[in-house]
C-alpha cells in the first residue's frame, strides 16, 4: 500500500491535499541513486551547466511567483504579503548561487620559499563534498529549501531534501522546477516523510557526506552526535534574540521596525526579536508606543493581503505558547494585548518585565509576543542578554555611537544589528548561530564553501 501525507492549511486546518510519502525502500533507492551519481566523476556537471540550471530555475520561479506565495500562505500560514517577499528572495537566491560560481575557485599556494619546495608549482581546486542530506523547517518553506538546494547544485553535490511534514508542497514544487530547468533527478530529490526514525536513518546514512539541518536544537544536536565519522554538518537552530533600546533612541522612528522583527510570521523566526531591554528613561514611552503598534496589527487569514499576523503552524504550538504566557502572568507579569482568535491563532501580546526564570525569558517562544525589561546600566542589559546558552543575532537601537559600539562589541552574537531588528537578513550574508544556536555558517555563498572541499595539486617541474 502506497504511503501518503496529508497537508492542511495552517489557518483553518482545512485539507489542502495528500502527497505521496516515502518508505524505507524509497530512502535506500534515493541514496543509492545520489551516491552513484557522485561516484561517476566523469558525469559531474560542468560549471556552465550548473549556472544555466540555476538561472533557468530562477526564471521559472519568477513565472510562478504568485502560485508559490499562495501555497506558502496556505500550508505555512505566513501572511501573503510576506510570502510574496519570500518567493522574491528565492528568485534572487538562485541567481546568487549562479553568480557566486564566477568567483568560486581555488588559489595558488606559494612554493620555492625553501630549498625543499623549489621547482614546484601548487594550486587548489574546489570539489563537491559528496551527497548532501538536507532537512528543512516549516517557517520559510521555500526560501530555506533554496538555501539548501541551490548551494548543493552550484557546487555539484547530489542533494536529497526533506521538508517539514507540515509544509512539503513548496519543496516538492521547487524541486520540480529544478528538473524542468534541466537538472537530472539524480542530483536533486525529495524525501517526504513524517517518520522521525526514517528521517534519522536518512540523515545518518554513511553515504551522506554533509548534513544540512534547519530545525530544533534538540533534534539537530542529537543527529550530529549520530553522524558517522567523517560526515560534516551545518546546524541552524534558534534563540531568544535580545534587543537593547538606548535612551537616545527615537522611539517613534524605531518602534515599527521592532514590531516587524518581533511579530513577523507570528514570531516563528529563529532570530525573532524576543527580549527587549529598554532604558528606564524611555521605558514607559516605549512600552506605550510598542503596545499601540502591536494592538493595531491585523490578525487573520494569511491568504488575505491585508493580514499582518497569521496562525501558528499547529494548534499544539498555540497551546504551548499560551501556557508560557499564563506561567508569566500567574507570576504577576503584566500582559498587554493577547488572547486567542481561534485554535490556530493567537493575538499578539507584550509581556512587561516577566521573571528571569519564566520560560518566555529563558527559551525561544516562537510565537507572537515580545518581552520588555527595563534597565539603567548598559552593562547590566548586555550581561542579561548574554546569559542564555544560545546566541544568534542581536540588536541595539541608539543615536549615541559610543553606546552602539559598546553593545556591538560586547553582545554575544554572530551578528549585531545597529538600528535594525534582529530578524534582518540578506541571502548572501553569513548567517550562523553560536553555542547551542547552531554549528557552521549559512547564507548561500557560505554554504557553498561548506559543501565543497579544497584539493591541492603540486607539480614538480624539474627539467
Amino acid at each position: 500500500m502506497s504511503l501518503s501525507l496529508k497537508v492542511y492549511q495552517a489557518f483553518d486546518r482545512e485539507l489542502i491535499g495528500e502527497v505521496p510519502a516515502d518508505d524505507a525502500d524509497a530512502v535506500e533507492r534515493k541514496l543509492d541513486l545520489a551516491s552513484k551519481a557522485f561516484a561517476d566523476r566523469d558525469g559531474w556537471l560542468p560549471a556552465h551547466q550548473r549556472t544555466a540550471i540555476l538561472r533557468k530555475a530562477s526564471a521559472l520561479l519568477h513565472e510562478h511567483r504568485d502560485r508559490f506565495a499562495m501555497m506558502i500562505a496556505r500550508e505555512g500560514g505566513k501572511p501573503l504579503t510576506d510570502a510574496i517577499i519570500e518567493v522574491t528572495r528565492g528568485i534572487d537566491g538562485l541567481l546568487n548561487a549562479a553568480d557566486e560560481l564566477r568567483n568560486f575557485g581555488g588559489k595558488e599556494i606559494p612554493m620555492g620559499l625553501t630549498a625543499a619546495s623549489a621547482n614546484r608549482w601548487a594550486f587548489t581546486t574546489k570539489e563537491p563534498i559528496g551527497v548532501v542530506a538536507a532537512i528543512s523547517a516549516f517557517n520559510h518553506p521555500l526560501n530555506l529549501i533554496i538555501h539548501q538546494i541551490a548551494p548543493a547544485v552550484a557546487v555539484g553535490c547530489p542533494v536529497i531534501i526533506k521538508p517539514a511534514a507540515t509544509t512539503p508542497i513548496s519543496c516538492i514544487e521547487i524541486v520540480k522546477l529544478f528538473w524542468e530547468a534541466g537538472l537530472d533527478e539524480r542530483w536533486c530529490q525529495t524525501l517526504i516523510t513524517e517518520d522521525n526514525a526514517l528521517a534519522e536513518r536518512f540523515a545518518t546514512d554513511p553515504r551522506v557526506a554533509f548534513l544540512s539541518f534547519i530545525g530544533s536544537a534538540k533534534v539537530g544536536w542529537y543527529l550530529k552526535g549520530k553522524l558517522p565519522p567523517g560526515t560534516r554538518c551545518a546546524l541552524e537552530h534558534g534563540g531568544a534574540a535580545p534587543v537593547i533600546v538606548d535612551r537616545s533612541a527615537k522611539v517613534d522612528a524605531i518602534v515599527g521596525t521592532i514590531v516587524k522583527g518581533g511579530y513577523y510570521h507570528a514570531g516563528q523566526v529563529c532570530v525573532s526579536a524576543q527580549r527587549l531591554f529598554v532604558h528606564e528613561d524611555i521605558l514607559t514611552t516605549f512600552t506605550d508606543a510598542l503596545a499601540a503598534k502591536v494592538g493595531a496589527l491585523r490578525v487573520g487569514d494569511p491568504t488575505f493581503k491585508e493580514t499582518e499576523v497569521g496562525p501558528l503552524i499547529l494548534p499544539r504550538e498555540v497551546e504551548r505558547v499560551a501556557s508560557w504566557i499564563k506561567e508569566a502572568t500567574d507570576a504577576g507579569t503584566e500582559e498587554i494585548g493577547g488572547g486567542r482568535m481561534s485554535e490556530t491563532t493567537l493575538l499578539p501580546s507584550v509581556l512587561v518585565n516577566p521573571p528571569a526564570d519564566a520560560k518566555v525569558s529563558r527559551l525561544e517562544v516562537f510565537g507572537p509576543l515580545t518581552c520588555v525589561y527595563g534597565y539603567s546600566e548598559l552593562r547590566d542589559a548586555i550581561r542579561i542578554a548574554n546569559s542564555l546558552p544560545y546566541a544568534f543575532q542581536a540588536s541595539v537601537f541608539s543615536s549615541d555611537i559610543a553606546v552602539a559600539l559598546t553593545a556591538a562589541r560586547h553582545l554575544d552574537a554572530s551578528a549585531v544589528l545597529v538600528n535594525d531588528h534582529t530578524a534582518f537578513r540578506t541571502d548572501w550574508m553569513p548567517f550562523a548561530g553560536r553555542r547551542q544556536s547552531g554549528y557552521g555558517v549559512g547564507g548561500i555563498p557560505w554554504t557553498m564553501e561548506e559543501m565543497a572541499e579544497d584539493k591541492m595539486v603540486v607539480f614538480n617541474h624539474v627539467t
